[in-house]
């Protein structure tokens, strides 16, 4: 055999070896689904105890996973949360502080660290708030979608998308990913608008919640049927994804950005207040075989996490600038080389910015620390550092602070404000938001602006 000959035999040799590695190698990982849900409190689902069966797809999904108890976000906003839980930076870290302001470019993501690792990554978002060029987050993956082909709000304009839209969006990409690429993992973003405000009635639900005629349904009923709504359609996307992936080879994580208050303290909405209300959430992570099935994790934990989690689950480094905690070996069933975070850390700013003037970082409302059964709040609204403090399995509603609003502020919270506030000055360097007026319409019409 000539030398050149004997060298192409042992350059192909390799390519193919290095190709069945590669094959190999993507084998091994787990297709991974993000389910997110808009605006959904933890306490309006069966799974955590509701007496309305909202939830039922949603319920069989965290039994047979494990599901978390004291799971918050950082801040109570579709673009800022959603930013943090792929980037495990809090907002002032990453820049998208509020909705229409974009993150840092060329942070490292969880979409961004899979992707080089060999997954194919895809994100469907049915919020206008996390379109392209507002949040920043297309650039953590390779396909962006934008499903906003309903008039969902009252027939204004196509911002949003119904649930049932966003899951045959996202389960007409898995199938093409699936027949062109059996042996490509998927990393996959679902995020639903509803149950957002304003709040739809979804007629065909009544019955199953055991609520009375379309007439005699006020706010809260409505948004009691929009979390059913989305649960039929989270049922559809679990079982269409199913057909396709077996279920060894899914890791699956459920949120929600956020939650909502629907009149507590005198308020509905959400982003504004760091009470419970709107911190906590639901959480889950399923992967049979690898996840303890009905596992309940009740330490602090906070949505900074899931990024990290997800890496320590299917072995793969953890970037430095992730500030989350990894629940792998938790999950795992293994006893933890180190516990959980003792404090969550929490902010909350204007709803969005307008543009122009109003387009810096700037729009601070509250800082707050969560330690098991305490929490300490901030409110520095004009200037002045409001404290409230209360002891959560006391008072569960939040009703009533422990200590004077003119007490000072304990050293872990001041500390806390100090950073958070440091951070949104060094943000002022990222350039500005560029608004033009349909999408101040639209975000008035989410209700992150006033009118």
């Amino acid at each position: 055999m000539r030398a050149s000959t004997a060298r192409s035999v042992l350059v192909t040799a390799v390519a193919l070896l290095l190709c069945g590695d590669a094959l190999d190698a993507a084998r091994r990982f787990p297709n991974i689904l993000v389910i997110a849900v808009d605006t959904l409190r933890s306490d309006r689902l069966s799974a955590y105890g509701y007496e309305r069966e909202t939830s039922p797809n949603i319920d069989a999904l965290m039994a047979s996973g494990a599901r978390y108890t004291e799971m918050r976000v950082v801040e109570p906003l579709t673009a800022p949360s959603m930013v943090s839980f792929f980037t495990s930076l809090h907002p002032h870290e990453h820049g998208a502080t509020r909705n229409g302001l974009s993150m840092r470019s060329g942070l490292p993501s969880l979409g961004k660290v899979l992707s080089r690792r060999g997954y194919e990554t895809a994100a469907f978002v049915g919020n206008w708030t996390l379109r392209r060029n507002m949040s920043g987050l297309e650039e953590h993956f390779e396909h962006y979608q934008e499903v906003f082909n309903r008039k969902r709000y009252f027939g204004l304009f196509n911002a949003e998308a119904t649930a049932d839209d966003l899951t045959a969006g996202t389960l007409d990409w898995i199938s093409e990913q699936r027949e062109r690429q059996p042996a490509t993992p998927i990393f996959a973003w679902a995020h639903y608008a509803e149950p957002h405000a304003p709040y739809r009635l979804h007629a065909e639900h009544l019955e199953q919640l055991g609520l009375k005629g379309v007439g005699e349904v006020g706010r809260s009923g409505r948004y009691d049927t929009e979390v059913a709504f989305v649960d039929a359609a989270i049922g559809d996307l679990l079982e269409g994804v199913r057909e396709q992936i077996q279920d060894e080879e899914l890791l699956v994580l459920f949120v929600s950005d956020h939650g909502e208050s629907l009149g507590e303290h005198g308020y509905w909405g959400h982003g504004r207040h760091l009470y419970e209300v709107t911190l906590h959430i639901p959480f889950s992570a399923t992967w049979p075989g690898r996840i303890k099935a009905e596992l309940q994790v009740d330490d602090l934990a906070s949505s900074l996490d899931l990024a990290p989690t997800v890496l320590g689950l299917i072995g793969l480094p953890i970037p430095e600038t992730f500030q989350g905690h990894d629940w792998s070996a938790t999950l795992r069933g293994e006893q933890p080389e180190t516990s959980g975070p003792t404090q969550t850390f929490h902010q909350a700013h204007k709803g969005a910015t307008r543009g122009g003037d109003d387009s810096r970082r700037k729009g601070l409302l509250e800082a707050a620390i969560v330690a098991l059964g305490h929490k300490e709040i901030t409110s520095v609204r004009g200037g002045n550092n409001q404290r409230l403090a209360f002891s959560l399995p006391d008072d569960p509603g939040e009703l009533a602070s422990t200590v004077p609003k003119d007490s000072p502020l304990s050293e872990d919270l001041t500390a806390w404000l100090e950073l958070v506030r440091a951070g949104l000055l060094a943000s002022d360097e990222l350039p500005g938001a560029d608004l033009d007026p349909e999408a101040i319409e639209r975000l008035k019409a989410l209700g992150y602006l006033d009118h």
